[in-house]
């Protein structure tokens, strides 16, 4: 399972990780994609839309099932992966890379960065999940 140290993660599956310009930018994770298996259909929110932290940012949809996307942060979206449309298989390639899902721009990253785990505490929780 690749974890970067670079990122922030949710237990749910899903990562952040701070821009340089203080944006954030999300996607799901290496082991998200392995347990969804092929990506074929991303249904994400307009541009534009409000995001709540933990709260649904989309549906990703695969030939296995669809999960619900939960955002790292709060804020606006300012960006969907235009990719994802022709090619959303590219997830399942380059989940921390080319297969990112949209960025936004939070509302107060300082308060909600802090809540969201590290690559070793999400891999602890990966752990417990599989565990139980």
């Amino acid at each position: 399972m690749n974890t970067p140290d670079d990122i922030k993660y949710l237990a749910t599956h899903q990562w952040g990780r701070l821009e340089g310009d203080g944006t954030v930018t999300m996607g799901i994770t290496d082991y998200a994609q392995s347990q969804l298996g092929d990506v074929v259909f991303v249904d994400l929110p307009a541009v534009g839309s409000e995001l709540v932290q933990a709260s649904d940012a989309g549906v990703i949809e695969s030939v296995k099932t669809a999960s619900d996307l939960f955002a790292p942060v709060s804020g606006r979206v300012i960006k969907i992966n235009p990719a994802l449309e022709d090619t959303p298989e590219i997830v399942n390639d380059s989940p921390y890379d080319k297969g990112w899902l949209l960025r936004i721009q939070p509302d107060d990253v300082g308060a909600e960065w802090g809540q969201l785990l590290d690559a070793e505490g999400y891999s602890q929780a990966v752990q417990a999940e599989e565990d139980s």
